[in-house]
């Protein structure tokens, strides 16, 4: 793309949030590439039920596959690599990939997060047959009644054991570390949430479920497991600008997703721990507009 017109956006990432961004500003007539290194977790989601219209649920590679063929109609350029370097430009911003430079006026993040993987040497495996799952939000509802474990530093894990208690009876958290252990389990007592400290857990796929096996010999058979181990946030590009950010590395954004800086905008799960697909949808229909607006007005 070196020698050709700056892009109006270049789109990093391309999860749900990405490309809803892409078909929007397509549809506005804007010249757009997305760069996607192709490590969408939206892609590991086994079904999703929370996706309006699917009554059955979507499972994540589906949902991507549809709306990569939307923007296949509207001739979007993808480009399969990963983005190494993003700086200032004279058009706006210069991204680096592929070994070459690429100027575009506008740039959406929407490059997500690496959630932190629990003792589970079958992990991918796992998440595939349902019983490793990340998001309560999204599939509590389908774990109702069953033998759930949620597994992580006990102050982080807590509120997500809490959550799903109120979907099942039988919740059991797996704290990987101590914290505050005297008020983080006389909470989880009271709603009869189940406690082990479990520093050196292993996990594995039995009997078509979860065993976890701890330090001292002791299993616990569970249904699923929850993890509550955090994230990796993918903001180092908007970081190596200076943007603003927490200290987890979610970026911070004004109600139309602009960064602190200039022509930079962030979407979906690099901005927000609510890790919903409709949140991303509705941060990139926001971005997509604001960045429409913002660019020189385009005339047939």
């Amino acid at each position: 793309m070196t020698g050709a017109p700056p892009l109006d956006c270049l789109i990093v990432g391309g999860g749900p949030a990405g490309l809803m961004a892409a078909i929007y500003l397509a549809r506005f007539r804007r010249n757009v590439c997305v760069v996607d290194a192709g490590a969408s977790r939206a892609a590991l989601i086994p079904r999703s039920h929370n996706v309006p219209g699917f009554v059955h649920g979507v499972p994540g590679t589906e949902l991507i596959a549809r709306m990569s063929a939307q923007l296949d109609e509207l001739a979007v350029k993808r480009v399969a690599t990963e983005v190494t370097a993003l700086r200032p430009h004279d058009h706006g911003f210069e991204a680096i990939w592929n070994g070459r430079a690429h100027q575009a006026a506008t740039v959406v993040l929407a490059c997500g997060i690496v959630d932190t993987h629990p003792p589970f040497a079958e992990w991918r495996a796992a998440v595939g047959e349902g019983l490793l799952r990340y998001c309560p939000v999204c599939d509590a509802f389908e774990a109702a009644d069953r033998r759930i474990g949620v597994v992580g530093p006990l102050q982080r894990a807590a509120g997500k054991a809490l959550f799903l208690r109120g979907y099942s009876r039988d919740v059991t958290l797996l704290a990987t570390g101590p914290d505050d252990r005297e008020a983080a389990t006389s909470e989880l007592s009271e709603a009869g949430v189940g406690f082990l400290f479990a520093p050196d857990l292993n996990l594995t796929r039995r009997d078509g479920g979860v065993q976890a096996v701890l330090a001292d010999g002791r299993t616990v058979q569970l249904d699923m497991i929850y993890p509550a181990m955090g994230a990796q946030v993918r903001s180092q590009l908007a970081m190596s600008l200076g943007a603003e950010h927490t200290e987890e590395g979610y970026l911070k954004v004004d109600d139309h997703q602009r960064t602190s800086i200039d022509g930079l905008y962030g979407i979906g799960d690099i901005v927000t721990d609510l890790h919903q697909i409709s949140v991303a949808f509705g941060h990139a229909a926001i971005a997509a507009c604001t960045i429409h607006n913002s660019l020189p007005r385009r005339l047939a």
